[in-house]
């Protein structure tokens, strides 16, 4: 059964953002005052959140709030009638990066119970008021320090704490979210186009969300260089100056290690086959046969959120450009979240 309220609340905060987002700064009524100041307030307490990063995460949250999307995506499931408590563990990667959770949960009549990351701990609680205030107060949910009287659990965190959390949630319905991360795979090509399309995927909320790219797998004869080229608009990325740490910090174990990267002054190229690379490092590898890559994605099915590509390659891909626009019925993990609250 879907409440209409919450369904024209959401599409109403959708509207209040993207009026936000439009307006200059010197005509912001008080709510979108407090936006202001909250977005600001972040940034300072996280300074992976900038200005920029946020309202481009407000601006794709805005998007996708329209009655038409979410009606067809709540379209396909049995919504529950029985309110159940779940516990949500927040992760604090990128901004709101837990807000589609909190969705899920209220959309499928459950009430969330929401234990913040320290790290993004002020957008979403004014974004639920505002919206609860929208759906004419008709929300039910809290916000607490510890999780206590819940039915069941989703919770996001390093594979170490994974392990933990399915301990200790080991009587409850769970959802358990571990460390993952995006690939992509070149033919060689590629137009100049794609390539900087790729550079958003790769750069984007500075490359710390699991849809961030960073492996790459080119073939035998595709030159670095290509790459280098077209990752330059992302040059003043360095000069913020938690990046530049990472970036400082990885260059210097390199050179200490004598271990061969190409380096362009704000990323550096390494050819090594982990998926995972540190943050300022994209880690990349030659195939001779696209068989060999996708043997390779095969093999890492579990630990990649998405594969960017060209859909001739047949890897169940993504469009360049496209890992940080997730629709409403893209998950986390690949876990479908609504069939989850569906059946709890």
């Amino acid at each position: 059964m879907l409440n209409e309220n919450k369904i024209s609340g959401l599409e109403k905060l959708g509207e209040f953002i993207q009026n936000f987002l439009k307006n200059d700064g010197e005509h912001y009524n008080e709510k979108e005052e407090r936006l202001a100041y909250l977005m600001t307030r972040s940034e300072i307490e996280n300074p992976w959140f900038t200005q920029e990063n946020q309202r481009y995460n407000l601006q794709q949250w805005a998007s996708l709030f329209t009655k038409d999307n979410i009606e067809k995506w709540l379209s396909k499931y049995q919504l529950s009638n029985t309110p159940k408590r779940v516990g949500l563990i927040l992760a604090g990667n990128i901004p709101l990066v837990g807000f589609h959770d909190v969705i899920s949960v209220i959309l499928s009549n459950h009430i969330p119970v929401i234990k913040l990351s320290s790290k993004d701990r002020l957008m979403l609680p004014y974004l639920l008021q505002l919206w609860n205030e929208l759906s004419d107060n008709e929300m039910e949910y809290s916000i607490v320090e510890k999780l206590e009287e819940f039915d069941a659990v989703i919770a996001t965190g390093s594979n170490n704490t994974a392990r933990y959390l399915e301990y200790y949630f080991k009587d409850h319905l769970s959802i358990i979210r571990k460390n993952r991360t995006s690939v992509a795979v070149l033919n060689g090509d590629e137009t100049d186009e794609e390539l900087q399309l790729l550079a958003d995927d790769i750069f984007r909320y500075f490359g710390l969300g699991c849809r961030n790219v960073t492996r790459i797998l080119i073939p035998q004869d595709m030159k670095v260089d290509r790459l280098f080229e077209n990752f330059i608009h992302y040059k003043d990325v360095i000069n913020h100056h938690k990046y530049a740490n990472n970036y400082d910090y990885n260059r210097a174990i390199y050179l200490l290690n004598q271990d061969q990267f190409w380096d362009n002054n704000f990323v550096m190229l390494k050819e090594d086959e982990k998926l995972f690379s540190p943050l300022s490092v994209i880690n990349f590898s030659r195939y001779t046969s696209l068989e060999d890559a996708r043997q390779f994605v095969e093999f890492n099915r579990d630990e990649i959120q998405a594969i960017v590509a060209k859909p001739d390659l047949g890897l169940d891909s993504i469009a360049f450009g496209e890992t940080q626009n997730p629709s409403l019925d893209t998950y986390a993990d690949n876990v479908d979240t609504m069939a989850f609250l569906s059946v709890i």
